[in-house]
Formats: structure tokens, C-alpha cells, sequence
């Protein structure tokens, strides 16, 4: 089996009233029955608020039942993953079992600690391959360590959370090794959903706080980021379009770093990748929209129509093919993206949510993997 790296970016949506077909009661086993089929190492959620955070905390480290082979073995080294299908859901008799890791989770609520039972951008860790270093969340405002604060016409309180992780899957193997020294980031998000101006600088706060991060330490910077990536704010963030707004954030120990960064008349540039077309292998790329207001793949008449009229227009780009607002970028040479996908799960036309959860799977360092003890070879049966 080969170390990686995998990560999940699921927008859970809030809860909606109980007579909705969409309200959490009725779908939250699904969104068990999802998370559970892949077991990422890393789990990012958005627009979590504590009842729904709650039941994830309560259900992932649960045992799972697997119902039946659902994914092929795609490329060398990946797991065949099984789908789980809770009680409440399943229609006939399953009988293999598989063990999910326990989960730890790490983050507070947009309005801050007081506020727990508000929106938070969660990250979940599988405590069995993951170690928590160290964690924060700060806001994205003009005033980032101010719990609630806002700016920039922002309709609600808008935040980042970050953790520093460790790897122990190899330690796990090889006992006697020391630990190979490779940690990695990751930043969860969730941008605002009505103002341009709002994405625009929250992206150049996030970046500024990954740009003060050692080049050495890879970063995978994921969430909700409500724009497409042809917007100036996804172009930013991709190195492809500087920003030349002169205004001035007091980075403080919230970011990690105590320094006033000021965005000068030479403009500033992101420097992060998008795993979606640097992925080894893509899963659904049919599926361009990742908000899908729980109808699925279902597309209306107008709605399809713009959608071949876009794929004409810029079909000599395919970097623009898909219209997706829920990202996993990263950061570093080290991190190798192989599989991404577009998870589109669901049980007779119902979703877990209004968003296609998107799940990545990356190489780690080479060093790393040279830790991976050799295949054992079958000792020959005496009759």
C-alpha cells in the first residue's frame, strides 16, 4: 500500500426546517455513508453548524458497513474503496464489515468561541494517520483576529482555519525509524457569497498567510470559495492575475506572522495549483458544476444551453471546462495530485448536500515513501 495524502472538501449546508426534504435529519446518514466510503486522511466541512459537527464527531470513528465494490483500482497503489449504506438506508442485507479510523476535529465558529453553535469551517483528521501540530482560525476582514468581524460589503462573518499535520501512517509501519521530518498545512475556507470585492481580499489575506509559510512546507488550501476560477479572485490565487488594490492588513500572531503587508503599484501574485487539471486522473468531469442545489445532475433547458455555448467559446482553453466553486488547491513540489473527483453519491436522486463534495488523493515526498516496507513474500505451504 503506498503512503498519501488524501483530503475531502464537503460543504455540509445548514440545517433546513424539518418538513424540507433537504433538512439535515434526513440526509446526515448520507453524509456519513459518503465520508466513510472514502476515509480521508483530512476531512475540510463548511457552513457546519455544531448539531451537524456533532453527529460527524459522533458516527465517523463508528464502525462502517460495506454494502459492495463501488470504485476499481484506477492507478497502482490506490485502494479499492467500499460504499457504506447506514441501516436507516439500506434496502437488503449487508453483511461485510470495515473498520473507519476515529476522527479528531479542529475549529470554532465564525463568531468565535463564545458562539459555538454557529457556522465553522471544520477539519476533521484521522487521528490513526494524521497528528495535529498546531491551529488556528482567523477572519477575513480588515481585522483578522477579531471573532465576527467583517469588511468589504461581506453579508456574514467569513473565515480560515488552519492546521499543521504530521503523517504517522509511516511511523505505524516502521517503528524504529525517525519521523522523515515532512509536515504540510492545510487552510479551510468558506468566501462570501455575494461580494466580489469580499473573495477578492479575502483570497490576498489567505495568500499573504500562506506566503509567509517556509517555501519547504506544502500547503493544500481548500473550502468554498463561492466564485469560478476565471473570476480575478480564482486567477489570483493561480498565479495567472495580479491584484493592485492599495490597501493595508496588520497581519498578527492569528496569522502566524506580526507584520503589515501592503499591496503595492506592482501588484501581487498568487502562487498556488489547482489539483482539479494537474490530477493524474479526473472522476466525472461532466460534472462542471460542484453547486448543484441538491437536484444532482439535473440541468434545465436554459441552463444546459449556456452550458454548450460556454463549452464553444472557450474550448480552446481547458482550464475554463468546468464552472466549479468548491476548490482544492496546493502549494509545493512535494505534493503530487494523482486522483481528484467529483463526488456524486447519492441514493435515488438524493445528496448529502447542495455541493458535490471534491476528494483528492496526492503522493508524498519521495523520502517519505522510501519508507514503505517491501512486499513480504509468501512463505511456500509444507503439505
Amino acid at each position: 500500500m503506498s503512503v498519501s495524502l488524501t483530503v475531502m472538501t464537503f460543504n455540509l449546508h445548514e440545517d433546513q426546517a424539518e418538513d424540507s426534504p433537504n433538512s439535515w435529519e434526513k440526509r446526515k446518514d448520507l453524509c456519513i455513508s459518503v465520508i466513510t466510503s472514502y476515509c480521508p486522511m483530512i476531512l475540510c466541512t463548511q457552513q457546519g453548524v455544531k448539531t451537524q459537527l456533532d453527529y460527524l464527531q459522533q458516527c465517523l470513528p463508528a464502525n462502517c458497513l460495506a454494502m459492495s465494490l463501488r470504485f476499481c483500482d484506477i492507478y497502482e497503489g490506490h485502494m479499492i474503496k467500499l460504499v457504506y449504506i447506514p441501516d436507516a438506508l439500506a434496502s437488503g442485507r449487508i453483511d461485510n464489515t470495515l473498520t473507519c479510523q476515529s476522527y479528531g476535529q479542529f475549529g470554532i465558529s465564525r463568531e468565535g468561541s463564545q458562539d459555538a453553535s454557529d457556522e465553522h469551517c471544520s477539519i476533521f483528521y484521522n487521528k490513526e494517520k494524521v497528528e495535529l501540530l498546531e491551529g488556528g482560525t482567523f477572519w477575513l476582514s480588515e481585522s483578522p483576529s477579531v471573532p465576527g468581524s467583517m469588511s468589504w460589503g461581506a453579508a456574514v462573518p467569513c473565515i480560515a482555519t488552519w492546521a499543521i499535520s504530521f503523517p504517522i501512517l509511516v511511523l505505524s509501519i516502521l517503528h524504529w525509524i525517525e519521523p522523515p521530518g515532512f509536515s504540510f498545512q492545510i487552510v479551510n475556507t468558506n468566501m462570501d457569497e455575494f461580494s466580489p470585492r469580499a473573495r477578492r481580499r479575502s483570497a490576498l489575506l489567505t495568500w499573504q498567510h500562506i506566503a509567509s509559510l517556509p517555501p519547504s512546507l506544502p500547503v493544500v488550501y481548500c473550502g468554498g470559495f463561492n466564485t469560478q476560477k476565471e473570476s480575478t479572485t480564482g486567477r489570483f490565487l493561480l498565479g495567472r492575475s495580479r491584484i493592485y488594490e492599495h490597501f493595508t492588513f496588520l497581519l498578527n500572531d492569528c496569522l502566524g506572522i506580526d507584520s503589515v503587508f501592503l499591496c503595492r503599484e506592482h501588484g501581487v501574485v498568487g502562487d498556488m495549483r489547482d489539483t482539479w487539471p494537474n490530477a493524474r486522473v479526473r472522476k466525472n468531469p461532466s460534472l462542471i458544476h460542484t453547486y448543484h442545489g441538491f437536484k444532482g445532475d439535473k440541468q434545465g433547458a436554459l441552463e444546459f444551453f449556456k452550458l454548450i455555448l460556454r463549452a464553444l467559446c472557450l474550448c480552446w482553453d481547458r482550464q475554463t471546462q468546468d464552472l466549479h466553486v468548491d476548490w482544492i488547491l496546493f502549494r509545493g513540489r512535494s505534493l503530487i495530485p494523482v486522483l481528484c473527483e467529483v463526488v456524486n453519491d447519492n441514493i435515488d436522486g438524493h445528496y448529502p448536500s447542495s455541493h458535490y463534495p471534491i476528494f483528492s488523493e496526492f503522493m508524498l515526498p519521495r523520502s517519505v515513501r522510501l519508507l514503505e516496507p517491501p512486499p513480504q513474500e509468501e512463505s511456500p505451504v509444507t503439505v
